[in-house]
């Protein structure tokens, strides 16, 4: 990750996110020819992720809000949430039927996977953090920090060495919609939590609204959403596995950057699940220098996603009501993502 750490010495990049007239009308339809219109190559360094007959694919469709999709390749299928309607939803890659997993979910937002291949979700009605165990049962891993409750736990990543790292921005306590409202009792913090001790520990309080986050593909850095009054996409160092350090902004989105989910790929490119309008809605992709190299357009805002399939090079993009889908030359660095 040298060229990521070069960067953490400069300047932050200021992105300005352009619109473009919509390649895709509303209702949404397929390509009907290639290369689709929607993927679009902002930087040549994209163009080895490219792949040019590969259109975008809406693989379901009719949910309220949906959020948080991770990738089972041991089952071949996705899980992803839909918040208001309580419910995480599957769909099976070899028979491309969509079902509900589970409901009610606690109105689950963000998923992720540990390194036993178990789910992790965060809940917003329960305001706690949930591991579902092999048979089904539910534990709960965090529902508090020093005695008070978490506020509603937004997105959720696990390192390789099983430690759970979430961000807790109030979007479940301000309405009946995504969430109950409730008072808040802590900042909007970014927490670890241990996997041998169990113990919460926090993060970083740095950042205004800590929303989507990532690790880099050898964990050094972390990468955090901020959605409050100013729209940025921030990095850390991380060190001994455990501590953030040397936080600084790593993209400022300026006025019409609204990023959401993130994930990183095998090179170090950020994927970021945007949502500003339209022409803007889908996702954008980010060098490791915080250059825009690529744009995916869709006719919603992309919320969160994922990368997925046998190859891990199936991008799943949870977009308001459906979930779309886009083979790239890319791989996801996660599991289940």
């Amino acid at each position: 990750m040298a060229q990521e750490n070069d960067r953490a010495g400069g300047q932050p990049l200021h992105f300005t996110a352009q619109p473009i007239d919509p390649a895709i009308p509303t209702p949404w339809a397929p390509a009907t020819r290639w290369p689709d219109p929607a993927v679009r190559v902002l930087d040549k360094r994209f163009e080895k992720y490219y792949l040019y007959n590969a259109p975008i694919e809406r693989l379901a469709t009719g949910m309220r809000w949906a959020e948080g999709p991770v990738w089972f390749g041991d089952g071949r299928y996705l899980l992803w949430s839909d918040i208001p309607n309580s419910r995480i939803m599957r769909w099976d890659e070899q028979t491309g039927v969509t079902a509900v997993f589970r409901q009610p979910s606690s109105m689950a937002n963000g998923n992720s996977r540990d390194p036993q291949g178990r789910l992790v979700t965060c809940e917003h009605e329960t305001r706690r953090i949930t591991r579902t165990e092999y048979d089904g049962s539910i534990t709960v891993l965090a529902d508090s920090y020093q005695g008070k409750r978490l506020n509603s736990p937004n997105d959720i990543v696990v390192k390789s060495d099983g430690s759970v790292w979430f961000t807790d921005p109030m979007s479940g306590i301000r309405n009946n919609y995504m969430g109950r409202v409730a008072p808040s009792e802590l900042p909007t913090n970014l927490y670890r939590l241990d996997p041998d001790s169990g113990e919460l520990t926090l993060a970083t309080a740095e950042i205004a609204w800590p929303n989507g986050l990532a690790f880099s593909p050898d964990e050094s850095n972390l990468y955090v959403v901020s959605s409050g009054p100013k729209k940025a996409i921030h990095v850390f160092d991380v060190q001994d596995g455990r501590n953030l350090t040397n936080g600084r902004m790593f993209i400022d989105c300026g006025p019409k950057g609204t990023p959401d989910g993130i994930r990183c790929d095998t090179d170090g490119n950020l994927w970021c699940g945007w949502g500003t309008g339209e022409g803007l809605d889908g996702v954008f992709v980010f060098a490791p220098d915080g250059v825009a190299i690529a744009q995916i357009q869709l006719p919603e805002r992309c919320a969160n996603l994922c990368f997925g399939g046998a190859q891990r090079n199936r991008l799943f993009m949870a977009s308001s009501s459906s979930i779309y889908a886009l083979y790239t030359n890319a791989q996801g660095a996660t599991l289940g993502g």
